[in-house]
């Protein structure tokens, strides 16, 4: 009996009907998404957007996926999509005809997506058997996690989680249970900054980047020159009379962005490991607080600068 068949039959926890038996074997557990979860609002929605990233980022190669649960589960795609987001090329035969084949290319392709998300097979929430048999929340979990991995900033949609029905074979018959399944974390928090120019400036037009640092290291050294220093790398280049460590290091980066938070000049919270670790978008916020200070003081009629363009 197909899995759609066995859903009409599962109307209450613990009742199920007889004809169900022979989908399962003794002591084996699946589980199944009724009909309400499927269109559940958020669940189609998490597959529109998880479908609309794979389109794009396979648009070059003109692979369309227009269903996560019949295009997915022989490999193709999945080895395709691997190997665009890692540049790792796979040693698999590019059309997999019979099913030995793609099960053998889907394990591949599994075994190295389990790597590159440092998730061993017994705790990933997907298995080749599972894709392979168009298991719906098996793919979803495996895409979520390659989305996760290599497209952070990929918008899904938060705190989507659905109604499962976990059936289980025993010896006295078939038993089930309703459960909840969660797909996608909660929004962020309310009280963790949201994003900034910086943010934007990285992600919407990152060939300006290099154009926002010039003007700020300019800005930099005609303030630094009356010291007889200047600036010429923004991502390396630090100043501390005795830098014997990375601890001191951590250390004078931290009391100085106390300072410049004391003094109201920072507008987006700034972290002392970033700056240590050369992270140019959290350099850029710190100079650009000294910066725009500089600024207003300059200004005669006081008026707040604009962010960058």
């Amino acid at each position: 009996m197909e899995p759609e068949s066995l859903y009409n039959l599962l109307h209450l926890p613990g009742r199920v009907d007889q004809a169900a038996r022979g989908t399962l074997s003794q002591g084996e557990k699946k589980k199944f998404l009724p009909p309400t979860s499927r269109k559940d609002p958020k669940l189609e929605e998490l597959q529109k957007v998880l479908m609309e990233w794979i389109n794009a980022e396979l648009l070059p190669e003109h692979i369309v996926v227009r269903s996560l649960e019949e295009d997915i589960f022989d490999g193709l795609i999945l080895h395709h999509l691997f190997q665009k987001l890692t540049g790792v090329k796979l040693d698999v035969e590019e059309i997999a005809l019979t099913a030995a084949s793609q099960r053998h290319k889907l394990a591949v392709v599994l075994e190295a997506a389990g790597q590159s998300l440092q998730v061993e097979e017994p705790q990933a929430r997907w298995s080749v058997e599972s894709i392979y048999n168009k298991d719906l929340l098996a793919t979803l979990h495996l895409l979520v996690a390659l989305a996760k991995c290599f497209q952070p900033d990929l918008s899904l949609p938060t705190n989507v989680e659905v109604e499962v029905i976990i059936v289980e074979s025993t010896k006295s018959g078939l038993k089930s249970e309703m459960s909840v399944e969660q797909l996608t974390e909660c929004g962020a928090d309310k009280d963790q900054p949201s994003k900034d120019v910086f943010d934007e400036l990285f992600k919407l037009a990152p060939e300006k980047v290099n154009a926002v640092k010039e003007a700020i290291v300019n800005f930099v050294n005609q303030k630094l020159d009356r010291l007889g220093l200047s600036v010429q790398n923004l991502d390396t280049q630090e100043f501390y009379l005795t830098p014997k460590s990375p601890a001191e290091m951590l250390h004078n980066v931290t009391l100085a962005l106390e300072l410049l938070k004391d003094e109201d000049l920072l507008n987006h919270p700034v972290s002392p490991e970033d700056i240590v670790n050369k992270d140019t978008k959290s350099t850029l916020r710190v100079l650009y607080g000294l910066f725009r200070k500089h600024k207003l003081k300059e200004s005669t009629d006081g008026e707040p600068l604009e962010s960058p363009n």
